[in-house]
Formats: C-alpha cells, structure tokens, sequence
C-alpha cells in the first residue's frame, strides 16, 4: 500500500510518499480501506517531535472508510461497514489495522469524511465540558483556538447546554463565521487585545466558569481568566511551546486545573459510549462537522504546512 511516512521528526518535509507492507489483522482487529484521514493535533506535533513507533513511521491517530478483513475473535465487525477508527498511529495511509473496539460503525446520514473527523475533536470536546469541566446551564466558557476542530465541536455543545460562549480566534473572519454560524456569543481576537482584559470586560469583571485550553501556550491566560472557583481543562499543546505554571495561580482563587487525556477514557471509561452518541447527534442534524480542505495522501507535507500556518477553519482531510 501507498502510505506518507518519514524516518526522522521535522518539519511537514520530513514527509516521503512510498510503498510499505499492507497491516496485518490481527485477532481482534478489522482492517480498513481507508477513505478520509482527519489530520489531529497530536498528528503534527508527533510529526514535528515525537516518537517513532515504527520506521518509517506512519502518524495518524484518525480516519475513516470501509471493513476489508475482521480478525477471527471479532464479531461485532463485518466487512463491508464503513467506519471510522481511531489508533494510536498509522492512519495516513491507503489501510490501517486497528482494535474493533475503537471502530464506531457510520450511519448512512453521515459521511465517511464528516465521519473521520468526529471522535477525536467532539469526543474531547465532550469530555473537556461535560465529564472534567461539569459545565451547567447558564455558565460562561472560554474556548481556545475556537476555529479548531475541538473548538468549533467545544462551541456548539456548550451553546446546546445553554452556556454563554467565548472564543479566541486568530483573526476577525473566523470569529464572524464562528458567531453567524454556530452561535458564539464572544469572539476574541487575540492578535488584537489582551485575553483576560477582554474575558473579564466580556463577564462583567467576573472572570468565566470554565475554560478549555487545547492550545497550550495559552494555559496561563486560561487560568487567569477564570471566576473565582473556576475550572480549566488543559487538552493539548497545538502551539507546542507550553510555559512554566505557579501553582499559586490556582490557590489564590480556588481554581482547578484539570488534565484530559480522550485515549483514557476510550480504553478505561466511558467515551465509546460518548462517541457513539456524538456521531447520532452528527446523523440528526443537531452538531456539524467543519472541513476546511482535503488534499492528497500524498500532499501530507502540504497538508501538515497548511494546518501550522494557522489558516484552516475546522478540520483538514487527506484522501488516499
């Protein structure tokens, strides 16, 4: 099969496109023709730094399309399903071999590229407000990176829980686009003004309820954006450049940070479960899915480049 693969951590042209040996499935496995590669945050900054489970390594944690092979102890799988899967790596090629337990079967109403793009971003999203965060009715939430596939999925599921949004964005377009389609109450644009001022103006000097920070470097205006016994869930490091916290911060107020990993909660908790019902919310009609671009599997380099420019909104797709 063809896959993108490299030998060595980098820059997006570390990337080469070339033939490597086809997955094996294993016992409890299904082997899948992929579809849609949804490129994740951890896909870059494994790319950028990381470590090589194989070489050349295959990064991706995500995609979809349909069941080629189950292996002989599953039954919950028959060729033929399109699904989407998530692994810990190997998704940004033609097949991938993974575990059926983290497969989740699409309904017709979804697509298999809306699909791919689903269980990590609105899973953790979910996770982030709801299971760590205990967001309620009528709080407030600040989003980082709300133009990011788990921003966009973090803003919509907070405005259906009846929570008075705010989000960071790069740029004027994407928090217009953010508040004339999908709802968001509070944009802010943090090339242009300072977070926390902006955040305590938007909430009357109170500071938010909750904060979700996926992008990292943000975690200390995250925190002190906060109401006194705030919450901030720390999710990712998409800016790869985190910075040394006090943990004083968090006494002064009675603040809580907390951590969200959605692999835990995949192999140990409940977020199959989550997951499922987030895709039936996508089929419903009730949450949408973003897609910036789609590039060729074998433009990874160039799709990778894009996503670190910071100009997508929503999601970006490789399709083999």
């Amino acid at each position: 099969m063809k896959a993108a693969v490299y030998y060595e951590t980098g820059p997006p042209d570390v990337f080469r496109y070339e033939d490597v040996p086809d997955p094996e499935c294993g016992p409890g496995s299904v082997l899948i023709d992929v579809a849609a590669i949804s490129i994740e945050g951890g896909d870059i900054g494994n790319r950028a730094g990381g470590a090589l489970a194989t070489e050349p390594h295959i990064v991706g944690y995500q995609c979809a399309g349909t069941i080629r092979e189950v292996g002989e102890q599953v039954t919950e799988r028959k060729p033929g399903q399109r699904v989407v899967a998530v692994n810990f790596f190997g998704s940004h090629a033609e097949m991938l071999a993974a575990p059926w337990q983290t497969t989740w079967i699409l309904p017709d109403d979804v697509t298999t590229e809306d699909g791919a793009c689903i269980p990590v971003a609105f899973g953790t999203a979910h996770a982030c407000l709801f299971m760590f965060g205990r967001l309620e009715k009528g709080e407030s939430v600040l989003v980082q990176g709300g133009a990011g596939g788990v921003g966009i999925a973090a803003i919509q599921m907070a405005k259906r829980a009846g929570a008075t949004t705010l989000a960071t964005a790069s740029s004027d377009a994407k928090l217009e686009r953010l508040t004339s389609e999908f709802g968001l109450d509070h944009g802010i644009n943090y090339t242009q003004m300072d977070l926390v001022e902006e955040a305590r103006r938007l909430t009357n000097g109170r500071g938010v309820d909750l904060a979700v920070d996926p992008v990292g470097s943000t975690l200390l205006g995250s925190i002190e954006s906060l109401a006194y016994r705030g919450r901030c869930i720390t999710v990712g490091d998409m800016a790869r450049g985190r910075r040394p916290l006090d943990p004083g911060v968090l006494i002064e107020r009675n603040l809580t940070l907390t951590g969200v990993f959605l692999g835990a909660e995949l192999m140990l908790g409940d977020g199959h479960a989550i997951v499922q019902g987030i895709i039936d919310d996508v089929a419903a009609g009730d949450i949408r899915v973003v897609i910036d671009r789609t590039f060729p599997l074998s433009d990874a380099a160039a799709a990778h480049a894009y996503i670190e420019s910071r100009q997508a909104f929503g999601r970006v797709l490789l399709i083999p």
